[in-house]
């Protein structure tokens, strides 16, 4: 392969071998990158077994808050040191560190003993290893951009940079596929065991193709120029964060441009999966592959509005696609609600729950890590209607009662697990199928698999379960499996104490009686309905996304791009558009209102919307070679 030569700076027509190997070695890597950054995410519940769970619980939650910090809170600090050497040493060297950074931390996930072989170095290891990847991923995006565009010819730098803004949406493509090929090709309890590994092994592959073709590229001419001119920052950092003239302009791309970017984007591809799988309960299968099909109809659009911001402008469609999401994300989720689980959207329709709790009993449930823990009786009773997407409204009570939760004509009272103390996990469980059961007889679609029963714990079953009408000598009479002592403990159906001194035991299987869960009907699942909502998602994620790096990388003058555009761009993404799903979930559960999440990503995009229209020049005609 040739080295990739420097582009003319003025040209029409189409696009030559030269350009289209620099966006395609500068393209790939950058999915990689996205790619390794998504394999976390998808697969945080096997990693979590892996190395997390043999740990108690405080433990457990700081590992986990510290992965989750990782992936997203210290990607600005990466965009800080590497977007400083970048401006300092040169955009292609920079990201070459970037991209061996993130695939070699990857692929040691893969290889990385798990809590029971190596201990508490296990866990303190990945967070190492995930850190490591947030850092990398902070200084790549902004590296990939200014080098793709400052290649580009004057007035087509939308056209090349969109090519970028596709590969974090291919990344996340390119993820979902490898693991529903593995998982089809192991079966789920190979897969959860070993295979988790294997997509976190094949990045391998990707990281050698991506290092070899970046190998082979030269520095971009813009950033020649400079330092042939001795134009060069010595201080980047300072310069563009400590001068007010450069610090506004950093103020102005993430409250102006990336703010609203951030969300419109989590929103529409990653909100929207969360939103299928744990609000509407459709299976993990089903949702990837509708999220995978509208991924693959919609980011052709990355590029048709980076190619259309070079004729009419960057700033025109970002506002109009903020704008578009604003005034339609209410309708658009409530009509994926009932495309992809209409049984729930009836009952939601007809029933609300009311909750009546003592003053100052709710919380606001902000839990980005899923691991906390709410103890009064009106978080829990709110907590568990908010997870099995039930509709609710807080009415004040007594002081010092503890909440009730009222579902047609039933009454159920919750708990404070606080004073339950030793009680709390049978009061959880009386109280959780109590609720249930209202549901259920409400009209939401809940369904109770099967329970296994030990033949000591039956008689105590049967009298707990009335509205069963058990018959324990039938069940006595009927089928069941004589069970070794050793695998009732591993199963979880007797402890070790009720284990002593028995050799085996009858375990009976009794259908509807166990546990209760929240189910989307396969049958009535409408794929092109939710498919075609989701591609409108991700059309408006276009929109925002595909013009926004040609419109960063114009806002600063060259000696101090790299550095400039990364950290304004991560802030916005990593923080307002990280922390979408966990405060989009909290503020539902506080508000008990499926819908009332949405309010964050149109609040956000409001914002920038105003600032934007006000405030935020438009730069698709700026020379960014004369730029000082």
């Amino acid at each position: 392969m040739a080295n990739v030569a420097s582009v003319g700076d003025a040209r029409v027509g189409p696009m030559t071998g030269e350009e289209k190997k620099v966006i395609f070695a500068s393209s790939l890597g950058t999915v990689f990158e996205w790619y390794d950054f998504y394999l976390y995410g998808s697969l945080a519940t096997y990693i979590g077994a892996t190395f997390f769970s043999q740990y108690p619980e405080t433990t457990r939650n700081i590992f986990a808050l510290l992965a989750f910090a990782a992936g997203f809170l210290v990607r600005p600090f990466g965009a800080l040191v590497f977007g400083r050497l970048g401006d300092l040493v040169g955009r292609k060297y920079t990201f070459l560190i970037t991209i061996l950074i993130m695939g070699l931390s990857t692929f040691l996930v893969g290889i990385l003993p798990g809590a029971a072989s190596i201990g508490i170095a296990a866990p303190i290891i990945l967070v190492g290893l995930r850190l490591l990847q947030g850092l990398a991923l902070g200084g790549e995006y902004g590296g990939a951009a200014t080098y793709v565009a400052e290649h580009a010819p004057h007035g087509r730098r939308g056209f090349f940079t969109s090519w970028i803004q596709t590969t974090a949406t291919l990344g996340l493509f390119l993820s979902l596929l490898i693991i529903l090929f593995v998982q089809s090709m192991l079966g789920a309890a190979d897969f959860a065991a070993w295979g988790w590994r294997i997509p976190f092994l094949v990045s391998v592959v990707l990281l050698g193709v991506s290092v070899w073709i970046r190998l082979k590229m030269n520095e971009s001419p813009a950033f020649q120029k400079m330092k042939a001119e001795g134009k060069g920052s010595k201080a980047p950092l300072t310069e563009a964060f400590g001068q007010w003239r450069n610090a506004k302009v950093a103020l102005l791309a993430l409250f102006g441009a990336v703010m609203g970017q951030a969300v419109v984007w989590y929103c529409g591809q990653f909100y929207a999966l969360f939103f299928l799988q744990n609000i509407l309960k459709v299976d993990a299968q089903s949702t990837n592959l509708m999220v995978a099909a509208s991924l693959l109809l919609g980011t052709g659009f990355f590029v048709f509005f980076g190619w259309l911001s070079d004729k009419i402008g960057r700033k025109p469609i970002i506002m109009a696609g903020l704008l578009l999401a604003m005034v339609t994300y209410f309708p658009l989720f409530k009509a994926l609600t009932n495309f992809a689980n209409p049984a729930l959207a009836e009952a939601q329709a007809t029933i609300r729950a009311t909750v009546t709790a003592a003053p100052g009993d709710c919380k606001f449930q902000f839990n980005p890590t899923g691991t906390a823990k709410f103890t009064t009786s009106c978080d829990i009773a709110t907590s568990f209607l908010t997870k099995n997407s039930v509709p609710y409204d807080v009415v004040s009570g007594a002081a010092g009662s503890a909440a009730t939760v009222k579902i047609a004509d039933d009454t159920i009272t919750s708990y404070d697990a606080a004073a339950a103390g030793d009680k709390a996990k049978a009061m959880n469980g009386a109280f959780e199928k109590g609720i249930n059961i209202a549901l259920r007889d409400a009209g939401y679609p809940l369904v109770r698999g099967a329970a296994k029963v030990p033949e000591s714990k039956l008689d105590a079953f049967i009298a707990a379960n009335p509205e069963l009408a058990l018959n324990a000598d039938a069940l006595r009479a009927g089928q069941k499996e004589t069970v070794p002592a050793s695998k009732l403990v591993t199963d979880k159906l007797l402890t070790a104490d009720e284990a002593k001194g028995v050799t085996d035991m009858a375990v009976y299987t009794i259908a509807n009686g166990g546990t209760f869960t929240m189910v989307a009907d396969p049958a009535r699942l409408n794929w092109v309905g939710v498919v075609a909502v989701l591609t409108v998602l991700v059309i408006y994620v276009t929109m925002v996304y595909g013009p926004i790096a040609a419109l960063l990388v114009e806002l600063f003058p060259t000696r101090i791009r790299y550095t400039g555009m990364s950290l304004p761009y991560h802030i916005g993404n990593g923080w307002f558009g990280g922390l979408l799903p966990a405060t989009a979930f909290a503020m539902s559960a506080f508000k008990g209102d499926i819908y009332y999440g949405l309010w964050y990503p149109i609040i956000f995009a409001g914002i920038t919307l105003v600032i934007g229209m006000i405030f935020l020049p438009e730069t698709k005609d700026r020379d960014i070679r004369t730029m000082d």
